[in-house]
């Protein structure tokens, strides 16, 4: 019949572009939900920088208010919610699962706190890094037939510049601040232009150069550090962690007096101080412990002193 076979005929057209409509749809869908995935990623991660950047007082006093207050909003909820003929199951459930709740938050809370303090400490040796390649730079300079005092002086403007405009906050993590790019640069010139003079010789050039590579290649990896965020699946996970484990002890209590609910303040007050410290040490650069800058400090004022001339 003709009315069939036309039909039939249609049916490859009308597949075919049906599924360049999708192929179609799907290249503009896709980078549209990754783009919102990504700022929905993003979003976390800025709440985790935010909670980075207070201070230690605050982390403290915020952690302990949350903790309290879900403790409280639990042991209320639990009344609320569950019906009178099946409250004699909650202690049932929830005791068992105490031992593994708590199990899970101190794992997590270890592990965590282990690695931010690991994180920090490397932060401090990475200082003591730098203050090192300065010292060489500076005591590079004093060789044989090599004027020290333009190098001195401009290791001395770029150390300060650095612990002055780029020692905390954004500017440590983007390492784009100008004042500081014009003292490399100050820097770059004087060693390279002793080094390349014919009379200071090779080894001695070569000296200086690798020095000066060393003092840039420590602020690179300064700065590279710096730039690192706390994994926001990582935080999100030991607050859930946490959180569980104190509703679950308020689902404990909901039936005691007030006071004897007060026992579980102490594993609220744990979780809640766990949170705080773990928030402060995750920003050395940016938290409530900035990574002390005193070996840089202490080799601008060997710089000033004279120490790198022999105390002249």
């Amino acid at each position: 019949m003709p009315g069939v076979a036309s039909v039939t005929g249609l049916r490859p057209v009308i597949m075919e572009r049906s599924l360049k409509v999708i192929d179609e749809e799907l290249q503009v869908a896709g980078p549209l939900y990754r783009r919102r995935g990504a700022l929905a990623g993003r979003g976390v991660g800025d709440v985790v920088n935010w909670l980075t950047s207070l201070p230690a007082v605050v982390l403290v006093v915020g952690g302990l208010l949350l903790a309290l207050l879900v403790a409280a909003v639990a042991r209320v909820g639990v009344r609320m919610l569950v019906p009178v003929e099946e409250r004699d199951r909650v202690p049932q459930i929830a005791t068992p699962l105490m031992p593994t709740l708590g199990a899970a938050f101190a794992i997590f809370a270890a592990l965590s706190l282990a690695s931010e303090a690991g994180y920090l400490r490397a932060a401090e040796g990475l200082v003591s890094d730098e203050a090192a390649a300065a010292s060489r730079l500076a005591w590079a300079a004093t060789s044989p037939q090599v004027p020290s005092e333009p190098i001195h002086a401009a290791l001395l403007d770029y150390l300060q510049t650095t612990r002055a405009r780029e020692w905390a906050g954004t500017a440590a993590a983007s390492g784009d601040d100008p004042a500081t790019a014009r003292a490399i640069a100050r820097l770059e010139r004087s060693v390279r232009t002793e080094a390349a003079r014919p009379e200071v010789g090779t080894t001695t050039g070569t000296e200086l150069v690798v020095s000066l590579d060393g003092v840039t290649s420590s602020r690179r990896a300064r700065v590279a550090a710096a730039s690192r965020d706390v994994p926001a699946l990582y935080v999100v996970t030991l607050v859930v962690s946490g959180l569980a484990l104190i509703v679950n002890s308020g689902a404990l209590v909901f039936r005691s007096s007030l006071r004897t609910s007060l026992l579980i303040v102490g594993v609220a007050s744990v979780v809640g101080l766990s949170l705080a410290l773990l928030f402060a040490l995750s920003a050395p650069w940016s938290g409530p412990f900035i990574v002390s800058g005193h070996p840089l400090d202490a080799t601008i004022g060997d710089l000033k002193s004279g120490f790198f001339d022999g105390g002249s």
